[in-house]
């Protein structure tokens, strides 16, 4: 649930904490009693607890079709990211993964952990799917066909320009925004606005973009072979070669490269912020908004920190579980984008050479949050300061010497 150190210097915590505890013990015991749907909640609870908690919210028949929209996309990414398949037997498969979600007797060894249990018993996903509306079912084969395509070009090139970068992070997750539009619009649950494709891109840039700058490490150090995927025209500024960025004799103009990156994504939020105020439907609001919040959070932690480049640099679970309480309406949205957006501000070193272009970006999205008027009265989701509370203390130490006399009495 969280270090007892952690709790004790985040009290507010606490409760959220117990919240999401329960929400997700409670979606653990709903699986579903079919064989092929008990092995895709089960799945989608141990690649990703967070998202099979917001999940839940939906209704059943569109609940199942995100459940497996994300387990296919999912199936397909460990194929890419598995660096021992040799790229003349992983090509074929991206480009025809479209079609292997029809067959039921399909799998392919890959992956590792629960992500080789997933390509193992593929089959159960592909029953789950052929149980899918026709509907669900060609929106989900589409985006599929694009992304297995997309993710085959850029095996065989490199990351090399800033448009590079926007396209490859397009077919990864821009069109899982688009295809996440595509499910909402079959089960009649929205309706698109004109300019609904380019900005569902948006949503899933600013994800992608995010998990890229947070996930340097793990990439740069994978075996057999590293991934790489921030744009040689950004850091080709700072370094020789990407992996000299996490070197600590390097450790200036690897921070310089990070902001500039961050600066980057910073550029998708007002259509991020335009797309969650045209959804009507309360549950896939909060299924959208949540993620969104969190990647701006992980932003401003990740920002001039060069911890970046040492290790895992993440939101603590207690602020995840604030976020997954708290937020409800677009009011909620606007007020953690401007804290979090202010808390980035305040770590803008002036002398960084991208720093005015990232106060430029900050400055539009704070404008954007206030004139909404929607930011008072509501609690900061960045204004804890991490201070103890001492009665809370006391009263936890004093519940933990109770217990613990208990334990030695028994």
């Amino acid at each position: 649930m969280g270090s007892l150190g952690t709790m004790l210097r985040y009290p507010d915590d606490i409760y959220p904490l117990l919240k999401m505890k329960r929400a997700i013990e409670k979606a653990e015991k709903q699986i579903p009693p079919e064989p092929h749907w008990g092995f895709c909640y089960s799945m989608l609870h141990k690649v990703s607890r967070s998202f099979s908690l917001v999940i839940q919210q939906l209704n059943t028949d569109l609940r199942n079709a995100v459940c497996v929209f994300y387990l296919v996309l999912r199936a397909l990414d460990t194929v890419e990211d598995d660096t021992s398949i040799p790229t003349d037997e992983k090509v074929p498969i991206l480009i025809a993964f479209h079609r292997h979600i029809y067959n039921t007797d399909w799998h392919y060894s890959c992956g590792t952990k629960e992500y080789k249990v997933l390509m193992d018993q593929f089959h159960h996903v592909a029953a789950a799917f052929l149980e899918l509306e026709k509907g669900y079912q060609e929106a989900i084969e589409e985006i599929t066909k694009r992304m297995g395509a997309g993710m085959a070009k850029f095996i065989c090139q490199e990351v090399e320009t800033v448009d590079d970068y926007d396209e490859y992070c397009h077919y990864v997750a821009g069109l899982v925004g688009l295809g996440l539009s595509k499910l909402f619009l079959a089960g009649g649950s929205e309706v698109l606005t004109p300019d609904w494709e380019a900005i569902s891109n948006s949503m899933g840039l600013f994800l992608q973009k995010t998990n890229i700058i947070r996930d340097y490490l793990e990439d740069i150090n994978e075996i057999p072979k590293s991934r790489m995927f921030w744009p040689r025209e950004i850091w080709g500024k700072y370094a020789d070669k990407l992996e000299d960025l996490k070197y600590e004799e390097n450790s200036t103009k690897s921070v310089q490269c990070l902001n500039e990156l961050v600066t980057n994504a910073l550029m998708h939020i007002e259509d991020c912020l335009k797309y969650m105020a045209a959804l009507r439907d309360p549950s896939i609001f909060r299924f959208c908004a949540i993620p969104q919040i969190m990647a701006i959070g992980t932003l401003a932690l990740c920002y001039n920190n060069v911890q970046v480049f040492r290790g895992v640099v993440k939101l603590r679970r207690g602020l995840t579980a604030k976020v997954i309480d708290r937020t409800k309406t677009m009011a909620d949205v606007y007020g953690a984008f401007y804290d979090f957006s202010c808390m980035l501000k305040t770590k803008v070193d002036r002398n960084d050479p991208n720093a005015s272009k990232t106060l430029n970006r900050l400055e539009a999205v704070q404008k954007l949050c206030i004139d909404t008027g929607v930011l008072n009265n509501r609690k900061s989701y960045v204004d804890d300061k991490g201070q103890p509370n001492n009665v809370f203390i006391i009263m936890v130490v004093i519940l933990l010497a109770i217990v613990f006399a208990y334990l030695r009495a028994n």
